[in-house]
């Protein structure tokens, strides 16, 4: 990953006035590397002088409670007293991180758009941006935003500033969407950076523990469930499915983020290249994709569920049914694969 010195330039001057307001928005169903990223990138902008806010349209995960800072963090879905409104419609730039289109807030996404007057920054590594930035730090080839903030902080700042709090936040994005050091874009620089964070005094195992070893009773016997009675293998063994109801996940006292890493499950068993997870919410079904090699989910998603992300991780949307939804999978399954793109 190469940053431009221009862009990194322009960054400069656009925070060389002190005490500007500052928005720090990330997507739907924030992650660690959403979480991270924003919590890190709005610490480095506080020591530069400014006011910042972070916002997330709704809850992130509770296994994440524990960061640091995240207390400060808004949540636009219950924030009754209107502090993200307000801060987004005062706010002189407004930062996204960890998503490649204000469509992607949902809920929220009216109330950034009406801001027409802020400097919008995008940090993000997601295949196909959309335009209307006045800034773009765009790296599909970063393994995740988290390294993408460390990079452009190293670049601008120099690594002595990065403090032990945004070591911590920043780790967690590098391990969560990389699955523990295990998928694409395990570059060199990627453990350096590692490193660095190592050396603020960070502790690999206690994060660790805190992310992954932080789940409820139910959220285990959820996994048992869905792994024994919801997954199916199709197409001569090379391609899996699990969908959970609403119904389901509420006998497993279900909470956001307890279907965490579910879809990559599949990928465990040796012949499975592709694997997808459907959820069902209200108003629609989240699809959410995972594959290996050169297997193309983003390519998938885009073309059968109006969705994308990454080569080897993407997702989507479906309004119809759970059972329309799966019947469509299987059909678009077999057209892939007719088509060559599994191999």
């Amino acid at each position: 990953m190469k940053l431009s010195k221009e862009h990194i330039e322009r960054l400069r001057e656009m925070l060389a006035r002190p005490g500007q307001r500052i928005v720090v928005v990330s997507h739907t169903n924030p992650d660690g590397d959403a979480v991270g990223s924003s919590l890190a990138w709005a610490e480095v902008l506080r020591t530069m002088g400014h006011a910042v806010t972070c916002v997330v349209p709704n809850k992130y995960p509770y296994f994440l409670d524990w960061m640091p800072g995240i207390d400060e963090v808004v949540i636009f879905k219950t924030d009754t007293e209107g502090r993200a409104r307000r801060a987004i419609a005062e706010a002189d730039m407004i930062f996204c991180l960890d998503f490649n289109a204000v469509s992607r807030l949902e809920i929220l996404s009216d109330t950034i758009a009406a801001n027409t007057t802020a400097r919008r920054v995008l940090i993000d590594h997601h295949l196909s941006p959309d335009e209307g930035f006045d800034l773009m730090f765009s790296h599909p080839d970063s393994s995740s935003t988290c390294f993408l903030v460390y990079s452009i902080v190293e670049a601008m700042c120099g690594a002595g500033a990065i403090t032990r709090r945004m070591a911590e936040s920043l780790y967690v994005g590098m391990m969560t969407d990389t699955g523990n050091f295990a998928f694409s874009f395990l570059t060199p620089e990627l453990f350096r950076a590692v490193a660095v964070l190592v050396e603020k005094g960070i502790s690999i195992p206690d994060i660790h523990n805190s992310v992954y070893n932080a789940y409820t009773e139910g959220r285990a016997r959820l996994f048992g469930y869905a792994i024994n009675r919801k997954m199916e293998v199709i197409q001569d063994g090379t391609v899996a499915y699990m969908s959970l109801l609403e119904n389901e996940m509420r006998r497993f006292q279900f909470q956001q983020g307890d279907s965490e890493g579910f879809v990559n499950y599949a990928l465990t068993i040796k012949k499975v290249k592709m694997s997808a997870m459907f959820l069902a919410h209200r108003k629609f079904i989240r699809v959410s994709l995972r594959s290996r090699g050169d297997v193309d989910v983003n390519l998938f998603a885009r073309k059968y569920f109006s969705g994308g992300g990454h080569k080897n991780a993407a997702g989507g949307k479906s309004f119809v049914s759970m059972q329309e939804t799966i019947d469509h999978y299987v059909r678009s399954v077999r057209e892939f694969a007719d088509e060559g793109h599994l191999g």
